[in-house]
Formats: C-alpha cells, structure tokens, sequence
C-alpha cells in the first residue's frame, strides 16, 4: 500500500498505524497551511488528562500560506515549555530516559518552518520505533490523487475516523482511564521496543 499524509509534529498513533502498515510513503509538500491541525500540535497524557502542545507559528496576512512557508515564532520558549510538560507527564513512565536523549535535541535546534521541524520530528521517531522508511515528496498538489491511499485527512483531529486502538498502559490510566490516538510519543514512552508491534497489530485505518 502506498500512502499519502502530511509531514506533523510529533505524529498520531493513527498516522504512524498507517505509515507502519505502507509498503511506500509520500509527504504532501504543496498544500496551505491550516490552523488547529497536527501541522503544529500534538496530544500527550498529562497529570490533568489530554494535553495539547501547539508550536507557535508567525501568520501571514494573506488568506492562504503554503504549509512550507510558514515560519515558527521563536518569541516565546515554546521548546523549553513543550519539553518542560513530556518531563511531567513522562518522567515516571517506563521508557522515557530511555529515548531522552535522542529527543531532547529537537527541543534545543532552532528551525525556522515549521515544515522542515516536523521532517526531523519524523526522522527521529522513526528511529526510535526502528522503523525503516524513506519518505517521498509530492512535487504538485493534488485534490484526488489516484494510485495512492490519501490519508491526508488524519491531520485534522475533527475528520479522523473514530477508530479506537487497543489499549495500553499510560501513566495516568487509574486517573483519567485510557486516552486514545494521541502523540507517539505517548506510547514510545509507555510501550518502547514494543511500540512498532502495537503499531502493525492495529486495524487499517
């Protein structure tokens, strides 16, 4: 299967459900920007339930912006922030010094898109995973693609299917119970070396 999805921040299960499922993958690299997606946030499992971590990014006046030309406010210390809220809500967790190291990086570079952030975001979880996959990369836009799964869709928390994976442990599972779809990072942290099993024992989306 080959399947088309939008390069995000720290992806979904649901994404990377079906990037470990694809024989091939393609990054859409033509499209606007939209607001409140996964272009620039993502979902962890904090003390106080689902959290969202949004990367702040400069807006242009302009009705439309490529995703690729758009920029990341670098005002606030949002990196310091984001890596502040995974040490709270993961420092307990089984596997989180485990991967520390190889993720902290990410919360120290400065990139200036947002686009080209999310690519490293990509290539360092694929790691952690060990999941091997070299990305390809739309050359044009194209509404509806043929020969190709779109799965574009999944960045948008409001049209992804309501699929609800099997559970695992979280860490604040006897508080809130279990949360579904959030960041991999959440079960990197939660499952480890596991974390490519679950993926391919899921359904296709």
């Amino acid at each position: 299967m080959n399947i088309l999805l939008h390069p995000t921040y720290f992806p979904s299960i649901a994404q990377c459900i079906a990037i470990a499922k694809a024989e091939s993958l393609t990054f859409e690299m033509h499209d606007n920007f939209q607001k409140q997606t996964y272009r620039n946030r993502t979902y962890i499992y904090g003390a106080n339930g689902k959290l969202q971590l949004s990367v702040p990014v400069i807006h242009s006046h302009k009705n439309r912006q490529l995703y690729k030309d758009v920029k990341i406010s670098h005002e606030e210390k949002w990196q310091l922030t984001h890596w502040k809220s995974l040490e709270a809500a993961y420092r307990t967790s089984p596997y989180f010094e485990f991967y520390e190291d190889e993720l902290l990086p990410l919360f120290k570079i400065k990139s200036d898109f947002i686009l080209d952030h999310n690519l490293k975001c990509f290539e360092i979880i694929t790691a952690c995973l060990q999941l091997d996959v070299t990305p390809k990369f739309s050359t044009a836009f194209d509404k509806e693609p043929l020969d190709i799964k779109d799965y574009r869709y999944l960045t948008n928390s409001r049209q992804e299917k309501k699929i609800r994976f099997e559970p695992y442990t979280q860490v604040f599972n006897d508080k809130h119970g279990y949360i579904n779809n959030l960041s991999i990072l959440d079960l990197l942290f939660n499952e480890g070396t596991n974390a490519l099993s679950y993926l391919e024992a899921q359904p296709i989306l």
